[in-house]
């Protein structure tokens, strides 16, 4: 298992956004924000499978603690706050009809609800159940329509400028 990565988040943006849009989806609009306080910890980064009935990892996991509040990445609609599989997952469906998941949560939110970027919409449960070695964790997802791509693309702020 590789190590887990502690970056600041204003140093997680400026790393994206060097890292420059190749290969990947437009960055995101300003207005997101890490579904967890400060320092974001990734254990596990986004690994799509190359068929989608093949393993893979849809999301991505952040280090968090159980009761540690998670909050919504961006403004949006809560579609989903309930129980799937024994685990809470809330669901946010964003205006631009991409949709957030956070799993596993006691939702604070329910159905219908509005959410700006920041809420809270529950606490870090137990039974994340793919956590490697660590106890536990938020798997942090991200849809548009059928296809998942990475939610730490939310996260980017913008193209990177050269100074001289």
């Amino acid at each position: 298992m590789l190590p887990a990565l502690i970056v600041p988040l204003a140093a997680l943006s400026a790393v994206l956004s060097a890292l420059g849009p190749a290969g990947s989806p437009a960055p995101g609009p300003a207005g997101w924000a890490a579904p967890l306080e400060d320092p974001v910890v990734v254990l596990r980064g986004f690994d799509p499978p190359a068929e989608p009935w093949l393993p893979g990892h849809r999301g991505v996991d952040l280090d968090a603690e159980v009761g540690d509040p998670v909050l919504a990445a961006g403004a949006g609609t809560v579609t989903w706050a309930a129980p799937v599989a024994g685990r809470g997952v809330v669901v946010v469906e964003h205006p631009d009809g991409r949709r957030t998941t956070y799993e596993p949560v006691d939702p604070t939110v329910t159905f219908g609800d509005t959410v700006a970027v920041g809420d809270p919409i529950g606490v870090l449960a137990a039974g994340a159940g793919h956590c490697g070695g660590v106890p536990s964790c938020l798997h942090w997802g991200l849809r548009r329509d059928a296809d998942y791509l990475d939610p730490m693309l939310l996260l980017r702020r913008g193209r990177p400028v050269l100074l001289p």
